[in-house]
C-alpha cells in the first residue's frame, strides 16, 4: 500500500503530508535521501565533486548546494549530469525503504513524497500518485510571498516544474490546496476513509 506524493513549488505537499503522517501514514521523503546520498564521505559525492570540481565542496566536506545549483540551474547538460550521478541512489534508497516499510508495517499506507516525481518519470514505482494542488496564480502567489521572490524569480522557479495543471490531469488522486486548512484536512479525510484506512 504505496502512493507518491507530488506537486508543484509552494502546493502545500508538506502540509498534506503532515495530515497523513497524523492519520498514522509512513512518510519517505526523496528531498531527505537526496541530501543522504551526498553525505560527507559519500562515493556520490565524490563524484559530484570529480565532475563539477573540488570547489562544490565546503572545508568540513559537505556538499556547497548553494554553488552547485548555481552551476547547474539554467544549464541543462550541467543539471543532466548531476541527476545522471544522483538519481539511481535516490531511486535505490527510496525502493529499499518503501520495501522495508511495506514489510514492517503491511497495514500502513506509505507515502513517498517526490517533488519531481513526473519529471522523473517515476510513476510506475507506485501503486497511485496523489497531486497536491493550487491553481498557477496561487502557486505563485504562495511562492513569492515565502521564499520573498520577484514576480519574475517565481515565474523562472514554476518554469523549471511541469505546469501543476498537468500534474493534476495525470493524478489518481488530487487533493486541491487552495481552500482553507480546514478544506485541506476534509479532502484527505475522505480520501483516508477511501481507502479504508
Amino acid at each position: 500500500m504505496n502512493i507518491g506524493l507530488t506537486g508543484g513549488i509552494a502546493c502545500g505537499k508538506s502540509t498534506v503530508s503532515a495530515m497523513l503522517v497524523r492519520r498514522g501514514a509512513i512518510l519517505i521523503d526523496a528531498d531527505q535521501i537526496a541530501r543522504e546520498v551526498v553525505e560527507p564521505g559519500s562515493p556520490v559525492l565524490a563524484q559530484v565533486a570529480a565532475r563539477f570540481g573540488q570547489d562544490m565542496l565546503l572545508p568540513d566536506g559537505s556538499l556547497h548546494r548553494k554553488k552547485l545549483g548555481e552551476t547547474v540551474f539554467g544549464n541543462e547538460e550541467a543539471r543532466k549530469a548531476l541527476e545522471d550521478l544522483l538519481h539511481p541512489s535516490i531511486r535505490a534508497l527510496m525502493k529499499e525503504r518503501m520495501a522495508a516499510s511495506e514489510h514492517e508495517f503491511p497495514d500502513k499506507l506509505v507515502v513517498v513524497d517526490v517533488p519531481l516525481l513526473y519529471e522523473s518519470g517515476l510513476q510506475s514505482m507506485f501503486s497511485s500518485v496523489m497531486v497536491v494542488y493550487v491553481p498557477r496564480e496561487v502557486q505563485l502567489r504562495r511562492l513569492m510571498e515565502r521564499d520573498g521572490l520577484t514576480s519574475e524569480q517565481g515565474e523562472s522557479r514554476l518554469a523549471a516544474q511541469w505546469p501543476v495543471e498537468r500534474k493534476k490531469e495525470l493524478a489518481d488522486i488530487c487533493i486541491d490546496n487552495s481552500g482553507t486548512l480546514e478544506q485541506t484536512e476534509r479532502l484527505v479525510e475522505r480520501f483516508w476513509l477511501q481507502r479504508g484506512l
